[in-house]
């Protein structure tokens, strides 16, 4: 095994942040309120006041690596968080590519979502309610137009999902976040074999590094380090100062990774078993880790392709929508795909879509957005050559939950898209 010493912490500041209200979601389990405080308390300290950081002390363990980078100008400045919205799909960056620049894309998320949070029900410059602190200090802030989760403070900082369940990525799952890049250091996602051997900064375990030019994966026995290239248009200079989406998916020990519209590295032999997953970096007040959007799902999708289909539904949760609009975001082509290649595949068949939400919101406000996201997926399979007569589209709104409307991830899977063969 790899023993790597962590770098020191530079220095820390205190950021003041604009606290507003939520909807009050349930927890996945009880957050640790001490963690929850400390990081408040440093959230809302004075900007000029600095913090002992115990800079004389060393901490060796078995982490990854990361290289210092140059430090162009500070982050962007958190702007005031709009009016809490009536419905259901989180929040998405607006920088990032178009839904023409996913033509190609085939990322298909898992069956199941297990662990969601948009962080609707965190207040600014609290520490998130659905996380756990295991060193280093982080936020809920706005960042630009999405509400984020930023590590301010950490070398190494690391937090995960508050997640009863020691193993809960189960053989094949699916792993999505959105990251917002200031030039700072950039989140590095550590699989491990269970949240035992995260405490523990056990040995068992593989490190995805995302960078700014680059996808690195290693793991600490030494026997994967690879790396794949981002593409220019989206590599180094083209990649800061805006949101990306970055995507991953574990299949029989193969782990794929993407970032926006491409497939940037494949891991044929992970080397390990993932049970559990946090995230790491080195944080920096002035230029935080940002992350936002996090979603993990069992199972690896659907891919029908090629295939004669015999299902008598499709049920989606790979299409999604900016909040409370029927506006697709780009990384649902995935999914779209699929569906088109299915309808491909199958000329005899044709499908309603229907549309699902969960219950946030009143009941007819849902049901009329549910219709419209209906119509704006038949609306896009039909400008990718799918003959609208092969199409109809149904509202169902709130009415039908296939889980539980109290959890973040039972509301989840609430949301969704079904393809019902007629």
């Amino acid at each position: 095994m790899i023993y790597v010493m962590k770098f020191l912490p530079i220095f820390t500041v205190a950021i003041a942040f604009i606290a507003i209200s939520s909807a009050t979601f349930a927890q996945v389990i009880d957050p640790k309120k001490a963690a929850s405080d400390d990081a408040t308390s440093r959230a809302n300290g004075n900007i000029s006041s600095s913090v002992d950081n115990g800079l004389g002390k060393t901490e060796s363990a078995i982490k990854g690596l990361f290289k210092k980078k140059k430090k162009p100008a500070d982050a962007p400045a958190p702007v005031a968080a709009p009016a809490a919205n009536t419905n259901v799909q989180a929040s998405g960056p607006s920088s990032g590519p178009s839904i023409r620049a996913y033509n190609n894309y085939d990322f298909v998320p898992g069956d199941k979502i297990i662990f969601e949070d948009s962080f609707t029900d965190d207040q600014n410059g609290e520490f998130p309610s659905h996380w756990n602190l295991g060193k280093g200090q982080a936020v809920v802030n706005q960042m630009n137009d999405v509400k984020a989760f930023l590590i301010t403070d950490g070398n190494y900082a690391h937090v995960s999902p508050l997640i009863k369940s020691p193993s809960y990525l189960g053989d094949t799952f699916t792993l999505e976040f959105d990251s917002y890049s200031t030039g700072g250091y950039m989140p590095n996602i550590f699989l491990y074999a269970s949240n035992a051997d995260a405490v523990a900064a056990n040995h068992d375990v593989a490190e995805v590094s995302i960078g700014t030019s680059s996808v690195d994966v290693k793991n600490h026995e030494g026997t994967i380090t690879l790396s794949g290239s981002l593409p220019k248009d989206i590599s180094s200079e083209n990649y800061l100062n805006k949101w990306h989406h970055v995507a991953m998916a574990y299949k029989n020990n193969q782990l794929k990774v993407y970032i926006d519209q491409y497939r940037v590295l494949v891991v044929p032999n992970l080397g390990i078993k993932p049970g559990a997953f946090d995230v790491e970096g080195i944080g920096d007040a002035n230029q935080p880790i940002v992350i936002a959007n996090i979603r993990v799902a069992s199972g690896g999708g659907m891919n029908m392709l090629g295939k004669k289909f015999t299902e008598a539904k499709i049920i989606t949760h790979g299409i999604n929508f900016d909040i409370d609009k029927a506006t697709i975001k780009p990384e649902s082509m995935g999914t779209l795909n699929m569906v088109a290649g299915v309808l491909k595949d199958n000329p005899e068949i044709k499908f309603e879509i229907d549309g699902h939400t969960d219950n946030t919101g009143t009941s007819p406000h849902n049901l009329t957005l549910s219709q419209q996201r209906a119509d704006a997926v038949k609306a896009q399979l039909t400008s990718m050559g799918v003959d609208a007569s092969r199409l109809t589209t149904k509202g169902f709104g709130d009415s039908k939950p296939i889980s539980n409307n109290v959890s973040l991830e039972g509301k989840a899977n609430n949301r969704r898209v079904e393809f019902v063969k007629m």
